[in-house]
């Protein structure tokens, strides 16, 4: 059972979501809207004691090497 990230694009608000069926409709929890959009999320795995993920981060922050707004510096 996959767990969605969606906006909404009436309110604005972000929310993710466990979804059993398919066809189940799903609505923004602030306004009730279905007007949204599903976010694309990266995702992490564990591999052989480290922890890998879909994004690009170096810093262990969640920053990119080309900028990092975090304390955590390489």
């Amino acid at each position: 059972m996959p767990i969605y990230e969606y906006k909404c694009l009436d309110c604005n608000k972000a929310f993710e979501t466990l979804v059993i069926d398919a066809d189940e409709k799903i609505i923004c929890y602030s306004c009730n809207s279905n007007n949204l959009e599903k976010q694309f999320s990266p995702f992490g795995i564990k591999a052989e004691g480290e922890v890998a993920s879909a994004n690009l981060s170096t810093s262990g922050c969640g920053c990119t090497p080309v900028s990092c707004g975090c304390s955590v510096r390489n």
